[in-house]
């Protein structure tokens, strides 16, 4: 596998996987994060946000970590393998929440420089409803996909532990 797509809800535990899969096959490692937001959490202008994901894409090898819907389409035309992480609402709010707690005021190893973690209503309320709004759509995908791409759909964390064990192999 030389490109592998890792999506899924906020707290899921894309970044933590991402890292890991890194590790072990030394693929280029790209939190879409990192390109997306400029200090003080600026968005990226649409233009310039699709053009960073087709240079990222047409590489000849990654690991892409992040969502963003108005371009995964781009990212699942590329990759070789596509991880959904679906884990419990309840599970990523906690995870989140833990991890405002852990970094408040300070920039996370998969953020870009001048966004420093905060305690932000909306962001949560997009956790929140994540599963609910885009679970469904998300699995027709890659019920769509499976045939022509290698799909893990990541329940919990000995789904993890199994793939981490065979990517080792």
């Amino acid at each position: 596998m030389k490109r592998i797509m890792i999506i899924g809800c906020c707290g899921s535990g894309k970044s933590t996987l991402s890292r890991k899969l890194h590790e072990i096959t030394n693929l280029p490692l790209h939190h879409l994060d990192q390109y997306y937001f400029k200090p003080n959490w600026t968005e990226t202008p649409k233009e310039e946000w699709n053009e960073i994901i087709k240079n990222l894409a047409h590489k000849e090898e990654w690991i892409i970590d992040g969502n963003y819907g108005g371009t995964m389409d781009i990212r699942f035309n590329y990759a070789d393998m596509v991880i959904y992480m679906d884990y419990s609402t309840i599970r990523c709010l906690w995870r989140v929440l833990g991890r405002i707690w852990k970094y408040h005021g300070k920039v996370r190893p998969d953020m870009p420089e001048g966004c420093a973690e905060r305690f932000d209503l909306d962001f949560l309320h997009y956790v929140a409803t994540y599963n609910l709004l885009r679970r469904k759509k998300f699995l027709a995908k890659l019920n769509t996909l499976q045939h022509e791409k290698r799909i893990y759909h990541i329940k919990n964390d000995n789904d993890i532990k199994t793939l981490l064990y065979n990517m080792k192999k």
